[in-house]
């Protein structure tokens, strides 16, 4: 062997074990090691019935950002205090970040800025920003309500009265919805009557009446997701109720209303994009907790959805634009049509809602 030879050889050796080293040490430049974001999710309700698509979102977000996100429900349905002790629960126990879908957003706000939490707080719902709130993600009630109106007066009859259903006004948008549907239908002519849920059979007892001699019929309006889903659900269980409600409007959307949608006990509802909302909590959570990002609004798409959208939904499948994940929504595959929507750019609307708004 050669001189020049034994001293490629060396080389070589001497390469590979060079390369050897380094690679059992950290002296090859690396991708740094991203630290799991604890994220605590506290909403306002006993179940998540209402949000499968929510859920649908932060799943994807949670893999992407490489998230460990808790979801907590309440034991007792519109609990504040309850809701208040989880908040103090989960700071205490090392959340990094906190997401809430407030039951009243004024006495959860009192209490972020009582407790201070240390940690950024995203809220679901519209609210101001402050020291205690990192950012919210929210639709806007009032135009929400006010393009349900729209919709009703242009197909309703005004000598027929509209009865407005609601888990209570001073829960969070309901207000804002309140105003924003009377901002047309008062000027429309309609006669409005607000019925707010006192009881376990408020909205049972308020549609009884119908049936009674000359009481009259009405039209009916879920103004939140948990008035919405009971009036169909008592419509749906009595074709004599059916009779004297003319129609059933409401805002908010489930897998279950969707489907009642589709059968016509509901003839119209106003959605907003869940899916959405669930990942861009999730993502500002985890930037917010990383001091990337904080002390902004973002608001959701919303749109009016009726019967015949479903129909035509089926059949335009492939006219959706990829989502956040880059899959196409397949029948079957996603809780909640509605919900599907394109995350990457936020502001596209579905196809069926372009066409709904064109109408």
């Amino acid at each position: 062997m050669s001189n020049r030879e034994k001293i490629s050889w060396c080389a070589g050796v001497l390469l590979l074990v060079m390369l050897y080293l380094l690679s059992s040490t950290d002296l090859i430049i690396k991708e740094k090691k991203r630290e799991i974001c604890r994220i605590s999710v506290i909403i306002d309700n006993v179940n998540d019935n209402y949000y499968g698509s929510f859920r649908a979102g932060m799943d994807m977000a949670e893999k992407k950002y490489q998230a460990d996100v808790n979801f907590i429900t309440l034991y007792a349905e519109n609990d504040e205090e309850q809701q208040e002790e989880l908040i103090v629960r989960e700071i205490k126990d090392g959340a990094n970040a906190i997401i809430l879908a407030p039951v009243r957003e004024d006495l959860a706000v009192m209490k972020l800025d009582e407790i201070s939490p240390g940690c950024p707080v995203i809220f679901l719902g519209p609210t101001a920003i402050n020291s205690s709130v990192a950012c919210s993600i929210s639709v806007d009630r009032y135009e929400m309500g006010r393009t349900l109106g729209e919709k009703i007066a242009e197909s309703e009859d005004p000598a027929v009265p509209v009865c407005l259903f609601s888990e209570g006004m001073e829960y969070t948008g309901n207000l804002d919805a309140y105003d924003g549907i009377r901002s047309v239908l008062d000027p429309a002519g309609f006669t409005v009557r607000l019925i707010e849920k006192k009881s376990e059979d408020t909205y049972r007892k308020a549609i009884e009446e119908t049936v009674y001699p000359e009481s009259g019929d009405f039209m009916a309006v879920g103004m939140d997701v948990g008035a919405l889903s009971e009036l169909a659900d008592i419509l749906e269980g009595s074709s004599v109720y059916r009779e004297h409600v003319t129609a059933l409007y409401g805002i908010g959307s489930t897998t279950a209303l969707l489907n009642q949608l589709d059968r016509g006990i509901v003839k119209g509802l106003m959605a907003w994009n869940r899916f959405d909302e669930g990942y861009l909590s999730v993502e500002k959570a985890v930037q917010a907790a990383g001091g990337e990002w904080k002390g902004k609004t973002d608001h959701i798409d919303t749109g009016v959805y009726r019967r015949g959208d479903l129909k035509e939904w089926d059949l335009r499948k492939d006219a959706i634009s990829d989502g956040i994940g880059g899959g196409r929504y397949e029948k079957g595959k996603c809780s909640d049509p509605c919900h599907c929507g394109d995350g990457a750019s936020r502001g596209k609307r579905l196809a069926v809602r372009e066409k709904d708004r064109r109408a």
